[in-house]
């Protein structure tokens, strides 16, 4: 199906995952089918969504799904044979806000702070020089101190530093750098 579509000249193909059972249950649902389709047919992959609620329809998106299919009612209590388990608007209202939300925080891998969070550095500890220092001082207990903010070297140096030696003179209030260690 997806080589005949191809050679027809499709380029814009999107595949469902869908789990035929009305309703069907979070277990029968196997969402992490969603990242091996996406690979193995080299397409855009989402979810024909038969779940009750919203979280399989999360969990898809948090897996690459970029399609969520949802059965839809005015309202249930009209009955109809799809009503027991299609949404109603504001249920459909949450989805939409709720898989959005999904998708904005996939975001990419990364590593250590991102540009957001350098501001909130500030209010971490970090170890700073509390009494002024001659080059050749060694680290103790008094004049090495974790507190706010956290512009110096991270807390789990604090026993590391212990015992060495000051490479140049330090000021009181100084944020303590590798550099500054010698």
């Amino acid at each position: 199906m997806i080589h005949t579509a191809r050679d027809a000249g499709c380029r814009d193909l999107i595949l469902l995952k869908c789990t035929s059972t009305y309703p069907a249950t979070p277990e029968n649902s196997n969402i992490l089918t969603i990242p091996h389709m996406r690979e193995l047919f080299n397409c855009e992959v989402g979810l024909s969504d038969h779940t009750l609620g919203i979280g399989a329809a999360v969990a898809a998106v948090a897996h690459g799904a970029t399609v969520i299919e949802k059965h839809f009612t005015l309202s249930r209590a009209d009955g109809g044979v799809d009503s027991a388990f299609s949404m109603e608007p504001a249920e459909l209202k949450m989805l939409v806000e709720e898989t959005e939300r999904a998708w904005q925080s996939l975001g990419g891998v990364v590593y250590g702070p991102t540009e957001a969070e350098k501001k909130s550095l500030m209010f971490r500890r970090s170890l700073y020089v509390a009494e002024d220092m001659k080059a050749g001082d060694i680290f103790t207990r008094e004049n090495l101190r974790c507190v706010r903010p956290g512009l110096g070297l991270a807390p789990k140096y604090y026993e590391v530093l212990l015992g060495k030696r000051a490479n140049r003179d330090v000021r009181k209030g100084k944020g303590v750098e590798w550099g500054m260690v010698g």
